[in-house]
């Protein structure tokens, strides 16, 4: 699972053994929804002072904004089932932008909804080699995974390749977003700025941002073996 992209797993029936079968009904929650789709153009700029402006809403509601005041990208939901599962043709390489962001921002699973925390801590996954722990901080708009679907996503995400990186998390604080910032130009408000890497909710823009993915940091975690980790949480009461 990629930046702004989710796996392709389907249903995912599990056995005692960590058997995967699939089945052409399921897909996880955060997978974007054929017929979803954005909100129409409404944004304007408020002055703060010389040179600062807050993006906001013509019709704004509190929902738009995430726990630290940054406002969201709005997107229809379509029909869900009766677990209160999204329901339609999933638009594979698009995550729906507000259960994303309640599903990073609650620490749930991508797949399920349901609780990320394991026993050992909170999995995040990425694909083999794309993320330099070298490098910090570690960042990731990557929703967690529960101990159920490690195994399901490492195996149907073609990204992953059944070989990914495995992050077991003791912490991972909130960073910042994903998204493009806003501006006066020819055309009135308009995007002006196209990050290509999360805009943390300490920089200056940020009130200026219209934000798309939710960004945590990892920032106690060892990186693990995906074989490794099962036999641990296995093991683990």
């Amino acid at each position: 699972m990629t930046h702004a992209q989710a796996p392709a797993p389907t249903t995912l029936l599990h056995t005692r053994e960590n058997t995967v079968h699939a089945k052409p009904t399921l897909v996880p929650y955060v997978v974007q929804r054929e017929g979803e789709e954005a909100a129409p153009n409404n944004l304007l700029l408020t002055t703060l002072g010389p040179g600062k402006y807050r993006l906001r809403y013509a019709d704004e509601v509190p929902a738009d904004r995430d726990v630290r005041g940054v406002l969201w990208a709005r997107c229809s939901f379509g029909p869900v089932d009766d677990a209160m599962m999204p329901t339609g043709k999933p638009q594979w390489r698009m995550m729906h932008p507000l259960r994303q962001r309640t599903t990073m921002q609650a620490m749930r699973c991508q797949v399920c909804a349901e609780s990320a925390r394991t026993p050992l801590g909170y999995v995040f996954l990425s694909g083999p080699d794309t993320m330099d722990t070298s490098q910090t901080p570690v960042l990731t708009a990557q929703p967690p995974v529960c101990a159920w679907h490690v195994r399901a996503s490492a195996e149907l995400c073609p990204h992953l390749d059944g070989r990914p990186m495995v992050f077991l998390a003791q912490s991972a604080p909130l960073y910042g977003v994903s998204g493009v910032g806003y501006g006066y130009g020819d055309q009135g408000v308009q995007v002006v700025n196209r990050p290509d890497s999360p805009i943390p909710y300490h920089h200056p823009l940020i009130s200026t941002v219209l934000a798309s993915q939710l960004v945590r940091r990892l920032s106690s975690f060892r990186l693990v073996d995906l074989d490794e980790l099962m036999q641990e949480l296995e093991r683990t009461p």
